[in-house]
């Protein structure tokens, strides 16, 4: 179990900086590349709805202690030194920069991934005549 716990600490780590990269990217310093993929990484985890949800035993944490971690890690990566260090200390003068119940943007991306699934569907019943 302390592996478990050590994997855990790591991800809640990992998910503080969530406010650094959300800084990061409104800093024009930072090449686009990392910001869409700063926006794929913000976009999933204000998400209302998981990859794989939550309540499947074991598989529903999967996408929290592994997809999460990486995105968050690929991102900082993509950020020049400098910007994620500017980042850093506005975050600590400003902690509660990102709220955690932004209700428009879950609002938002709920809509998007309404958008996704209602194509995917009306895609494959046309294309194989079920539903």
């Amino acid at each position: 179990m302390d592996f478990f716990n050590k994997l855990k600490s790591k991800v809640k780590k990992l998910k503080n900086e969530i406010q650094v990269l959300s800084i990061a990217y409104s800093d024009p310093r930072t090449p686009w590349t990392a910001k869409l993929l700063i926006g794929i990484t913000v976009g999933y985890l204000l998400s209302p709805i998981d990859l794989i949800p939550d309540f499947i035993p074991v598989l529903g944490i999967l996408d929290d202690l592994i997809l999460v971690p990486l995105l968050i890690t690929v991102s900082i990566k993509l950020i020049p030194e400098i910007v994620i260090t500017d980042a850093r200390a506005t975050a600590l003068k400003n902690p509660k920069r990102m709220k955690k119940n932004n209700y428009i943007v879950a609002f938002i991306i709920l809509l998007l991934w309404l958008f996704v699934i209602y194509n995917l569907f009306t895609y494959f019943q046309a294309k194989t005549g079920y539903f």
